[in-house]
């Protein structure tokens, strides 16, 4: 199971870069996305997919499972939901102010109209 979510984290890190790469700012805030996702991923597989009981205290079981993975996921998945939505604002605003999403077009490198 280890090595399905290995592969599954490269692929969602491979998509990533590849639409970080594009023109479009849209599709540069989608990747961006995708590619906290793999991170996700790969950190919880890094952890080790272990079955077991919940890690409560009071209960009597043989094997629990590790809390500080799950709590780093979650932190970063609030962080990633912040930087997202920053980056959206930002898109939104670029858009507003320029008519365009595409990135030559607002380093001003582009020279058709």
């Amino acid at each position: 199971m280890e090595i399905l979510m290995s592969i599954l984290a490269g692929v969602l890190f491979m998509a990533g870069t590849y639409m970080v790469l594009s023109r479009s700012f849209i599709r540069i805030i989608i990747g961006t996305s995708i590619i906290s996702h793999g991170a996700h991923v790969l950190l919880l597989t890094m952890a080790g997919l272990k079955t077991g009981a919940p890690p409560l205290l009071g209960l009597e079981a043989g094997t629990y499972s590790d809390p500080l993975p799950q709590a780093l996921i979650l932190t970063a998945i609030v962080i990633s939901f912040g930087v997202t939505s920053f980056f959206m604002v930002l898109g939104y605003r670029a858009y507003k102010e320029t008519g365009t999403d595409d990135t030559d077009r607002l380093r001003g490198t582009d020279s058709y109209d």
